[in-house]
């Protein structure tokens, strides 16, 4: 047995919450029961991640998409009220980590998932980003947008979308796990060949033309399956923990 409340200490002290500007409260969102055993991990805490992980038998779940977002209704009622009503009748703790988690050097969102596609990291596009929340990298050799494409779609079990540079090859790499996109300019800026990321909006098309750089998107879920895994692996070694890793398939 484990103690949440050791747990809470302890993500607090590795992920750093208060080094963050979030849009949700992280950490402990939701108290159950004292005497912990089971874990599980998911992106979302949605309705169908709570049924499957108290299936399972979890008296603690690790997301990275809690609860609480800012312009979010304060009333607790209709989905919001199922999704908490379940946890506290079965007494389990929620565990949010947002930006905390996709910085984290270890088991954050963007590390694990250039450990998926073999990315070559070297750090924070920019020096000052302490958070490191755009990360990047450069290739030995050129490669082609064809052939990440198909790596992407090998490793990531979906085609993404690929917005060419025309005919630019890519030996300089960045990228930015989920809603990401607005980091592309950014990326432009520093001289990246190929921006990789979750989310895509409108204006993404006309900058990779018109700046004749790569850009991928790949799916906000889909880039963000490694990180709260990872996670989870550790604390079921770190704390005696059952541990099983749900992933509830997303499109987007």
């Amino acid at each position: 047995m484990a103690l949440s409340s050791e747990i809470n200490q302890y993500l607090v002290s590795v992920l750093h919450p208060e080094a963050y500007e979030d849009f949700c409260p992280n950490g402990l969102q939701v108290q159950g029961k004292e005497e912990v055993s089971c874990l599980v991990s998911g992106v979302t805490a949605n309705q169908a991640l709570i049924d499957k992980a108290i299936e399972y038998g979890a008296d603690v779940i690790v997301v990275h998409h809690g609860f609480f977002w800012k312009n979010e209704p304060r009333e607790i009622t209709g989905i919001q009220y199922q999704r908490l009503r379940k946890l506290i009748t079965h007494d389990v703790n929620l565990f949010a980590y947002h930006l905390p988690l996709d910085g984290n050097q270890i088991w954050g969102n963007n590390v694990q998932f250039a450990k998926q596609l073999s990315l070559p990291v070297i750090g924070p596009v920019c020096s000052k980003d302490r958070n490191a929340l755009m990360l990047y990298g450069e290739y030995n050799a050129p490669v082609h947008l064809a052939d990440l494409e198909k790596l992407i779609s090998q490793q990531l079990k979906r085609t993404p979308l690929c917005l060419s540079g025309p005919g630019r090859p890519i030996k300089k790499i960045a990228w930015c796990t989920g809603a990401g996109q607005s980091f592309f300019r950014e990326a432009i800026d520093a001289g990246m060949d190929c921006f990789i990321t979750g989310e895509v909006s409108e204006y993404c098309v006309s900058l990779a033309r018109e700046y004749n750089v790569n850009f991928i998107a790949v799916g906000h879920h889909a880039s963000e399956r490694y990180g709260v895994k990872a996670l989870g692996d550790h604390l079921a070694e770190a704390f005696n923990l059952k541990h099983q890793f749900i992933d509830i398939d997303s499109p987007v």
